[in-house]
């Protein structure tokens, strides 16, 4: 038991969580990718240094890399053990972007640098980058239909990009030979640099202010309290096993649904999951390494139970049996860049579907569960430069016992918004003709689910390359209680004046786009929640007086003859 004040852990617990929010903004303020400065695509961390175990990770950052980061720098960890990785010194900062290795896709870069008190190792700092562009097949990184990791881009294990604090000009330079639009990359690695650095100063003010024995014992008895804040949140569920299912429309190369499979038991105040009967690794990139597989339970948890402090001891009461055999537990050479922007959503998502069954009043109805991803790479004839764009994009939240669901919400993973359409049309050579709520994209329900985006892309200038690596094209989020499901993902290219479906739906890489061809997208809406019968007329009368949902849809939906 700690002999630590209740105001001094307290202050702790704030101090280190500060650390890693200002880590965060620094990375977003000082990066050049829109996708990073003004989509907020990272997050930032602090680590232990025995294990890698997670200590405090910034409250702006991306809840899927909350397991992700841990299980990375427990792999540093132990390769400079054995002899894997050479040994750290001060002011050295490690790359590696390995989805094998604790990872995700390839283009979430991850740095993680050691802090050093009197001479020994205090703790590990970390953070993940999403870069637009790890080279690969095509521009953006996500190859819709890959069937080897290689074809998804430059693949790195841990090894030293900054040595003794200098930039080590012979791994940047192979970084830069394998990548597109190169020469803007080292605006984010610097970036990424800085706010570890910003990091270390903060924490050292804080280690020489209450001293490192005090604020060991702060971290020992958080992670305990944590572990005991979960498993009393879990106690209140009645024992039993809850089951449920989730689909991904197909993984890019085979044009068929792959199936989640969930039993979730409840004995006491511990869960555990079981993915067994999930479908078998796949062709293209819907596998899921195990590192995201696991943080993506995390996170729905974290969705869940959102008042119990986040560190490693969150996460002692929950135990994932290993998916082995499934495509939730991709292996060498799996291609994955689908596994942490969408299988990782439908892992949630089936989480949500089981744990709906077993707290009606906390759970909601499935989100949309996509992160939209459309990567665009082209030249802009203009500036006499090659760009690469990427678009990430949100949608409804599912209804709750409480209340409709949130529009146009961030994706399940992540607090990532859509860049604005100013800074998109002023960096790269297009024109958005649209942006607006996707009406009656809501599942119907007691409480209804949240809009969609409808949005649509006109290329202004040259040629260029579009991909999508996208979900729920074929399945829309799940309703619960008897609500309805939200409506699916649509995807729709304009060529030449003819309109283009891909035959996957929401995944497909390399189509060709030139001045006046348009990409038109509506995101999910968020299921509904509870029975449509029982929504109140009202309501229904106001959403379609605001255009949420036209009198045919209300009659349709709802039942309801306006």
């Amino acid at each position: 038991m700690s002999t630590l004040d209740t105001i001094t852990l307290s202050v702790l617990q704030a101090a280190l969580q500060q650390v890693c929010d200002e880590m965060d903004l620094t990375f977003s303020r000082a990066a050049f990718s829109p996708v990073i400065a003004e989509a907020n695509d990272r997050s930032d961390g602090i680590y232990s240094a025995v294990d890698g175990s997670l200590i405090a990770q910034g409250s702006q950052g991306l809840p899927v890399f909350v397991g992700v980061m841990q299980y990375s720098t427990k792999t540093v960890i132990e390769m400079i053990a054995d002899g894997r990785c050479l040994a750290p010194e001060q002011g050295d900062i490690y790359i590696v972007n390995d989805p094998y290795l604790g990872g995700t896709h390839l283009m979430d870069v991850r740095f993680v640098m050691p802090v050093y008190r009197d001479g020994k190792i205090f703790c590990w700092l970390s953070n993940t980058g999403h870069w637009p562009d790890i080279g690969g097949s095509v521009p953006g990184g996500f190859s819709a239909s890959a069937t080897a990791v290689e074809q998804e881009g430059l693949r790195l294990p841990p090894v030293k990009l900054f040595k003794k604090g200098v930039l080590d000009p012979e791994i940047y330079a192979i970084i830069c030979s394998n990548i597109r639009v190169a020469d803007q990359r080292i605006g984010d690695i610097r970036a990424q640099a800085a706010a570890l650095l910003i990091g270390q100063d903060r924490l050292n003010e804080i280690l020489d202010r209450y001293g490192d024995e005090t604020v060991v014992e702060a971290i020992a008895e958080l992670r305990r309290r944590a572990a005991e804040q979960m498993r009393a949140s879990i106690a209140v569920i009645p024992d039993g096993t809850y089951r449920s299912q989730a689909f991904v429309d197909s993984d890019g190369v085979v044009n068929e649904p792959l199936t989640i499979n969930l039993a979730v038991e409840k004995e006491g105040d511990t869960l555990t999951f079981d993915f067994g009967g999930s479908s078998k690794p796949c062709a293209g990139p819907m596998n899921s390494v195990l590192a995201t597989t696991l943080s993506s339970v995390y996170l729905a948890m974290r969705h869940i139970f959102p008042e119990v402090p986040i560190s490693a001891g969150a996460f002692e009461p929950l135990n994932v049996k290993r998916p082995e055999g499934t495509f939730l537990d991709a292996k060498y050479p799996r291609p994955v860049s689908g596994c942490a922007a969408e299988v990782s959503q439908r892992i949630a998502e089936a989480v949500f579907a089981a744990m709906v069954q077993a707290l009606p009043e906390k759970v909601t109805a499935a989100p949309a569960g996509s992160s939209g991803n459309f990567a665009l790479g082209g030249n802009d004839p203009a500036r006499g430069r090659d760009y690469v764009m990427y678009q990430i994009s949100g949608g409804g939240y599912g209804g709750n016992a409480g209340h409709d669901g949130l529009s146009n919400g961030c994706s399940t993973i992540g607090i990532s918004k859509s860049p604005p359409v100013e800074i998109m049309e002023q960096a790269f050579p297009v024109l958005y003709r649209h942006y607006a709520l996707r009406e009656g994209s809501g599942g119907a329900g007691k409480h209804r689910g949240g809009f969609g985006l409808a949005y649509e892309v006109e290329i202004l200038r040259g040629e260029a390359r579009a991909s999508f690596v996208m979900d729920h094209g074929r399945f829309g989020p799940q309703g619960a209680l008897g609500g309805k499901d939200g409506a699916p993902n649509s995807v729709t290219v304009f060529r030449g004046g003819e309109a283009h479906v891909p035959p996957h739906l929401s995944k497909e890489q390399d189509i060709a786009l030139k001045a006046g061809d348009r990409v038109r997208v509506g995101t999910p809406g968020g299921g509904g929640y509870g029975d449509p019968g029982e929504r109140d007329a009202k309501l229904i009368a106001e959403d379609v007086r605001l255009g949420y949902y036209t009198p045919e849809q209300a009659r349709e939906m709802f039942g309801v003859e306006l």
